[in-house]
This record gives C-alpha cells, sequence and structure tokens, in this order.
C-alpha cells in the first residue's frame, strides 16, 4: 500500500466532520473539484469506500467512520512531534501545563512548589486553558494538564488523581430550588444549564468564563453544577445547594502516555505527594460524605 499523506488525512477529516465537501473545501481554501478528487484517490488507494454520497446528503462508511478515529490521532501526533522537535531545538527546556482559571481545587502552587525542589525540574509554563485541554495533550499544545472527570474524557492519557469532591448547583436567590437543602440530578431536568465543565448529562451552553457564567446565573438565565473547590473561590450573591447524588468531581493530573520526559515524571511525582499530603491531613473533610438535611444552602 502506497503511504497515506498527511495532507490527505487532513483534507478526509476536514470532510468528515463537515459532512459537505463545499463547506470542507471552503474552511480547506481549496476547490471543491480538486477536495473531491483527492478523497476519490484516497479511497483507491485504501480501497474502501469511505463516504456514501448521494444529491442530498454525504454519510460516513463504517471504514470513514474508522478512520476518522485513526485520523485524527494520526494528525494529533504529528502536530505533537514537529511541536516537541522546535522547543527541542530552541534549547531552552519547559514544561506547559494546561489549566482551566479556577480548576485547580487549591492544589497547583502545592504541587509546583514541591516539584521545584526535584533536580529533573524544569520552568514551567502555565497555559489558561478556556477550551477541552485533552487535545493539548495530544497534539503537543501541552505536556501535562488538570483535568476534572466526569467531564472531561482522559482516555488513552496517563492520570493521576488528587482530589475528589461534591458537586453543587449555583442558584440565583428567587430560583425556586433556592431554599432546598439539598437537590438531585432530577430536580435539575429542564433547567438551562450554563456548563463551566459543570455539567455534562443535558448539554446546555459552554462557558468559558467564570465571570459570566456568575453574571448569566445571577440573571436567571441558567444554573451550574460545580465542585466545592472552584465555588469556595467565587464572590457571589447566589446560593449554592449539593446535589447528593452528582459523581463526585476528581481533579487529575493527565500527560501522554509513555511520556519519556524526565520532567513530567518529576511532576507527576509531586503532584502525587501533595495528594497524598492533603489527604492524610483532611481526615475530617466532609467533601464525599453525603449532605444531610442539617446542611444548608450558602448564600455570599
Amino acid at each position: 500500500m502506497d503511504r497515506v499523506e498527511t495532507r490527505e488525512l487532513a483534507y478526509f477529516v476536514a470532510v468528515a466532520e463537515a459532512l459537505h465537501f463545499g463547506r470542507a473545501a471552503e474552511g480547506l481554501g481549496l476547490a471543491q473539484p480538486a477536495l473531491s478528487k483527492a478523497v476519490r484517490s484516497l479511497e483507491r488507494r485504501l480501497d474502501v469506500t469511505l463516504f456514501e454520497r448521494t444529491s442530498r446528503r454525504v454519510e460516513l462508511t463504517p471504514a470513514g467512520e474508522v478512520l476518522l478515529g485513526e485520523a485524527r490521532k494520526a494528525l494529533a501526533a504529528v502536530a505533537a512531534a514537529a511541536r516537541r522537535a522546535q522547543r527541542a531545538g530552541r534549547g531552552v527546556p519547559y514544561l506547559a501545563l494546561a489549566a482551566k482559571p479556577g480548576g485547580d481545587a487549591g492544589l497547583l502552587a502545592r504541587v509546583l512548589h514541591r516539584y521545584e525542589t526535584d533536580p529533573s525540574a524544569v520552568p514551567v509554563e502555565l497555559v489558561p486553558a478556556h477550551e477541552d485541554r485533552v487535545p493539548m495533550l495530544h497534539d503537543g499544545r501541552a505536556d501535562v494538564a488538570l483535568l476534572h472527570t466526569p467531564f472531561d474524557d482522559a482516555a488513552g492519557l496517563a492520570t493521576e488523581e488528587l482530589r475528589a469532591e461534591p458537586r453543587s448547583a449555583l442558584l440565583p436567590p428567587q430560583h425556586h430550588l433556592a431554599r432546598r437543602a439539598i437537590l438531585q440530578l432530577a430536580d435539575l431536568r429542564g433547567e438551562p444549564v450554563g456548563r463551566w465543565g459543570g455539567y455534562p448529562d443535558d448539554g446546555g451552553v459552554e462557558i468559558t468564563d467564570l465571570a459570566k457564567l456568575l453574571r448569566v446565573t445571577a440573571r436567571g438565565r441558567a444554573v451550574a453544577v460545580l465542585p466545592k473547590s472552584v465555588l469556595d473561590t467565587l464572590e457571589h450573591n447566589l446560593v449554592t445547594v449539593p446535589v447528593v447524588d452528582a459523581a463526585p468531581a476528581r481533579l487529575l493530573l493527565a500527560w501522554p502516555q509513555g511520556s519519556p520526559s524526565p520532567a513530567v515524571a518529576a511532576l507527576v511525582r509531586a503532584a502525587r505527594e501533595v495528594a497524598a499530603g492533603y489527604r492524610s491531613t483532611n481526615t475530617s473533610d466532609r467533601s464525599l460524605r453525603p449532605v444531610g438535611m442539617a446542611d444548608r444552602p450558602r448564600g455570599r
């Protein structure tokens, strides 16, 4: 089989994501006939049909579905190789750490302080990430990242859990649920949801800025279900009510599996030590205890 070029994979992915040759060609800056010809050439060389084409729509075949997943991985790996080679060529090593603002559960400063004492430590560049951090790990924009499950998909990554904590609903004081002592996820069905890495079940509007999330919630346009550590850092005049059946938010340090970097290994060691110390000094922490009726919602 002739070697498949990354350019061909990029063309294929563009069409697969748009499911429209015209829109994909426009996004790539190509003429549509040239894009169609390139995809047909790829199909001939692979000896499979990647798209079912009609006059009304374009759909992926089973072979196309498989190739889409693999092509995304391959393109990310190529991008990562190029970025890491460029960084190595500059001769000044550093570690790129992607984190969502306000999403470190108060542990990042302690982790970095511990990390700086390791002989393998290099300078850390914090990369504020308002987007999904998982692709940043795969394509080389980040060496390590702080993720929250169940919101982020950490499949295919190596991870170290730093903290697990409950989640609470953030509500305006006038909301009909604001005077409840506890809530369940079923109570929030049908509510407009503002998602700051906060509520994976019913879609909703992704809000990447906490200040905006507070404004939207205060106006009654959305509710949010957030980790306790995030809510504790916010100054607000809203009400928080524990959601007792929400899966705990788990803060993970994540990095690409098989990373050979001694600096990454040093950061993982530091994170593991800090997390263990946090757990040992917070044995009375109620963060994962079911909330009882005596626990009242909090407003500021």
